[in-house]
């Protein structure tokens, strides 16, 4: 988690000034410093050639192994939106036009990427299902060279006809399936999926209720790993069990996300389901830091009471939903001038650039 808060905090201070109408914090020398230099760190060069950042395992929300290092869908969220908010605070001069520069370059690239190969529907799926490998040329449609077996079996009776998500984790000849929750909201919240897709993510979320709200919304990931594969990638780590803490635990403090997500796609009923859900449980179990069990039945074996960030998830949700107005000072509207400057598709001559136009009838890329 230490590695993402840097990226919270850039995105904390921008959601400060809108929300009180102070901007002097960000406008001061030495936070103006700090903004660049965490940027600097994150924008370097490297050996890695995809506009995603490459992190190491418990590099997120999720602390311990769980077999997301690579390039997680949580991470490049975040990273998104703290891109965005930088573009917004970052003082206009000659020191900062190279560092703005390089901030539309890479937030066009991040979009792309995730938006294109991240995404996973019905159609998408059995795309994959019929994938051919070992392609290598400008056409090829299975880039990352994904093999057809890697599709769980769970995947393919548990997606439902009307929505999609975007998976965990993607690396050559690696996709990571699971559903993250904090990834898919905050690729919503920020604007990184289309909004085709964020409506998308929302409806696979309600279809999918019962295994992933249940009895306590919501959970971190889904399915739990399990048997062997729990045994080999988290070393058999006593904490994260299946169906427990990191590994498909349901954590209320999701609940401020959600209700945001919903708020910006005008689905506040979904999100006044979940809230009143938490507000029967959390009170009478004193503020849990997590839920086990599939259905998030029972107080978590390790679980912490009276958890701040439980509460202030719980009171920010019911804020929002007294005040939805107020949402919008913290999330983002589609970039369509960033659109403009972005590769959004793809046909048989290469790769060529999105308008207006197709920005705005919300083609899905």
């Amino acid at each position: 988690m230490e590695e993402t808060r840097g990226l919270w905090w850039i995105i904390l201070l921008r959601a400060y000034g809108k929300l009180t109408g102070d901007y002097s914090l960000q406008e001061r020398v030495d936070v103006q410093t700090g903004l660049k230099m965490i940027l600097n760190l994150c924008l370097t060069d490297g050996f890695d050639m995809f506009p995603s950042l490459l992190v190491t395992d418990g590099s997120c929300m999720i602390d311990r192994r769980m077999g997301i290092h690579g390039h997680p869908l949580e991470i490049q969220a975040l990273f998104y939106s703290a891109l965005r908010c930088s573009r917004e605070m970052l003082a206009a001069n000659e020191g900062s036009s190279n560092l703005i520069r390089a901030i539309n370059n890479r937030l066009s690239a991040l979009s792309f990427h995730i938006r294109e190969y991240y995404w996973v529907d019905m159609k998408k799926i059995n795309e994959i299902y019929r994938y051919k490998t070992e392609e290598y040329s400008m056409d090829a449609t299975n880039k990352f060279n994904i093999y057809p077996e890697q599709i769980p079996l769970w995947l393919m009776d548990w997606i439902p006809e009307e929505g999609g998500y975007l998976i965990g984790n993607l690396q050559p000849a690696h996709m990571d399936f699971r559903f993250f929750t904090l990834g898919n909201l905050w690729s919503i919240v920020s604007s990184l999926g289309t909004p085709r897709q964020n409506e998308a993510i929302l409806n696979l979320i309600e279809a999918k209720w019962d295994d992933l709200g249940s009895h306590m919304p919501l959970k971190i990931c889904y399915p739990a790993l399990d048997n062997e594969e729990w045994r080999i990638i988290t070393g058999s780590d006593p904490k994260n069990t299946p169906w427990s803490y990191h590994n498909g635990g349901s954590w209320p403090t999701l609940l401020w996300q959600f209700t945001l997500a919903c708020i910006k796609m005008r689905r506040i009923e979904l999100a006044k389901k979940a809230v009143a859900l938490a507000e029967k449980r959390l009170p009478i179990d004193l503020w849990p830091e997590y839920y086990d069990t599939r259905t998030g039945k029972f107080i978590g074996k390790q679980s912490r009471l009276y958890q701040t960030w439980t509460i202030s998830g719980f009171l920010t949700s019911k804020m929002l939903l007294k005040k939805p107005e107020m949402a919008s000072m913290l999330f983002w509207e589609e970039d369509y001038e960033l659109l403009e400057i972005c590769v959004c598709a793809l046909n048989k001559s290469g790769r060529r650039k999105c308008s207006r136009g197709a920005a705005r009838s919300q083609i899905l890329v």
